[in-house]
């Protein structure tokens, strides 16, 4: 039976799970780095690898055989699935599922309701044997509720918008959006966050958009409203 090797400085509250035992054949020891923060209602798999000062939301699940890297953090409601890479400072946010053998490098951010798939044909037992979720490239931005398809690659740096699903790869440095998502510029080329909002005194929003602008903000890509 697999042991559990865990660091110095754990929180974990008092209904989180480690060392959870799946159904699959498992026989590695869960390893979780020092200062680890799991909270209520969180469930951490036997046969996983995980770094330093990790820290989870409530009702998060991490499967077997994944490898998690230093200073990550899934927030709640997110599962993570087994046999999945995710580097070092991934921000991970809120109500989000990470398929199998989904690939994620270092600082990149996914932002609440991300879906991953990993079955192009699901159902059929061909498409089953090769599942593979995405590679999400260092330092890549993933919006609100995007659905990233199986085999895309999204480059490093690139920024991905809210709502798009993405069926191909997106070059580093980046944007796409729409459905399906199509790349619209570069994320050099968008317009500073000083210029497109303006702050107001009477709402818990704090800010607003600034007057009249285009809604892309990038260069050649106009919707003025």
């Amino acid at each position: 039976m697999p042991d559990m090797l865990i660091r110095d400085g754990l929180h974990a509250d008092v209904s989180a799970i480690l060392g959870y035992r799946p159904s699959r054949d498992c026989s590695a020891d869960l390893r979780i780095g020092p200062d680890a923060w799991i909270r209520s209602g969180s469930t951490i798999y036997c046969g996983s690898q995980i770094g330093a000062r990790f820290q989870t939301g409530h009702n998060v699940v991490v499967r077997e055989e994944c490898t998690i890297g230093e200073d990550v953090s899934v927030w709640s409601n997110t599962v993570i699935d087994y046999g999945c890479r995710i580097g070092n400072r991934v921000k991970i946010h809120s109500n989000c599922y990470i398929a199998q053998y989904t690939d994620i490098e270092d600082d990149a951010f996914l932002a609440p309701g991300v879906c991953v798939a990993n079955d192009l044909y699901p159902g059929k037992s061909d498409s089953a044997g090769m599942m593979s979720g995405p590679s999400i490239g260092a330092g890549a931005q993933i919006g609100v509720n995007v659905t990233l398809l199986p085999f895309v690659r999204i480059g490093a740096g690139s920024l991905i918008g809210a709502g798009a699903v993405v069926v191909l790869d997106v070059p580093p440095g980046c944007v796409a959006f729409g459905n399906p998502a199509a790349v619209r510029g570069r994320v050099d080329d968008l317009t500073s966050i000083e210029e497109r909002v303006e702050s107001v005194t009477d709402s818990a929003s704090r800010y607003r958009r600034a007057g009249r602008g285009s809604i892309s903000h990038l260069r050649g890509l106009n919707d003025d409203r």
